[in-house]
């Protein structure tokens, strides 16, 4: 196992009717801005409970957040921020919600001329605005993690951004929300948790058992209340449990003393921006492309997944960890989610080259766990989703 350190400061507040402890969590004279998405938590109840829960503060609201955080909504955002001298942001929805209140709790605090550089220039935030979290999709994990992800509609960019101080004070995490929860986005947040531990996975062998049996358990359970929730959003044990994985996927825990391997999520991110398909449903595309073509390199643990995760005992090495990738992309299938480019758009030619060109730009030549994936193998990757 490799050296770590690990300190992760989120207090997670986690079960039926936690929104009302809201007003034990802010502090006390803080002037709060509520961050929303498209106003579905003004149908499903969400809005009241937690705007009976912060009666006591001075509240400002800004919504209309877009699926993938819009940089230009966000600066509408950070304008009211300054003008309004506000002192607390409380993000109210899912991933994308959480994220550009992330990217604001940043650019509240930047002193440079252009909050764009925070991503661009991959600036890690020490100290951001305060700020916590009413989760209402689980998915991201943004809820009890450091990274955000902001889009720039201008320059068709996906970036990532992140960094200590971004952690969030508090997150309510309440899976009666899931009920209320299409199911086309229940399928996104499988899909996204699953792939999130597999990029903490899916490397080489370290002799992390721990960790390897931490993430297995996570994708288990996935699979586990993957049809339960797809059939009832209503069963509250399965929204538990598909909630709290959603979380346990990305708050850094399997992460520590392993290596990772984000590349899938960096080929996805230039689908999102490029054709506006859903950021799960990017990673479906890529994942299959992507462990083959890295095959070799991977197949101790891909072996070890279809063994563990998946009970594929026969075979050799090689052929496990084929049958492997492949039960992953059934997976994603059997979320309704499609899995080749081409089933979302007919203009995906030369996808792959603009990709593999973006990436050398941004001088970003060496992907994956041993930084060795290029921009040329990018380009190889991306075609073999098509």
């Amino acid at each position: 196992m490799n050296n770590f350190q690990y300190k992760n400061p989120t207090k997670i507040l986690f079960g039926k009717g936690q929104i009302e402890n809201l007003t034990n969590e802010i502090p006390e004279n803080a002037k709060v801005l509520m961050l929303y998405g498209g106003g579905s938590i003004k149908k499903n109840g969400i809005y009241d409970q937690v705007s009976k829960s912060l009666s006591k503060f001075e509240v400002i609201e800004f919504g209309g957040i877009p699926a993938n955080p819009e940089y230009e909504v966000l600066m509408e955002a950070l304008d009211i921020i300054k003008a309004e001298n506000i002192t607390f942001l409380l993000a109210v929805g899912g991933g994308s919600v959480i994220d550009g209140t992330k990217f604001l709790s940043a650019a509240a605090l930047y002193e440079g001329d252009e909050p764009w550089d925070i991503l661009s220039k991959n600036i890690r935030t020490l100290k951001g605005m305060p700020f916590g979290t009413v989760l209402t999709l689980p998915a991201t994990g943004s809820e009890m993690n450091s990274g955000a992800v902001v889009t720039r509609a201008e320059t068709k960019e996906k970036l990532t951004m992140g960094g200590p101080g971004l952690f969030p004070v508090f997150s309510v995490l309440d899976p009666e929300v899931v009920k209320s929860i299409p199911k086309r986005q229940i399928a996104n947040g499988l899909a996204d948790a699953f792939t999130h531990v597999l990029e903490q996975y899916m490397t080489y062998p370290v002799d992390a058992k721990l960790q390897d049996r931490f993430a297995e358990s996570i994708l288990q359970t996935l699979i586990e209340v993957a049809p339960a929730i797809l059939k009832d959003t209503s069963d509250y044990k399965a929204a538990s449990n598909f909630m709290w994985s959603c979380t346990m996927a990305l708050n850094g825990l399997i992460q520590q003393g392993v290596p990772s391997d984000w590349a899938i999520h960096m080929m996805g991110h230039e689908l999102t921006a490029l054709f506006g398909i859903d950021h799960a449903r990017t990673l479906a595309i890529i994942a299959e492309g992507h462990y083959t073509y890295n095959l070799d390199s991977k197949k101790d643990k891909l072996a070890q997944y279809a063994e563990r995760v998946w009970n594929i005992t026969e075979g050799t090495k090689e052929e496990k960890a084929s049958a492997g990738i492949q039960k992953t992309t059934e997976f994603y299938q059997s979320l309704g989610i499609k899995t080749k480019l081409s089933e979302y758009t007919e203009d995906y030619k030369g996808t792959a080259q603009i990709i593999s060109k973006r990436f050398e730009e941004r001088g970003w030549k060496g992907l994956g766990e041993k930084g060795k994936v290029s921009p040329s193998d990018v380009e190889k990757i991306v075609e073999m989703s098509y």
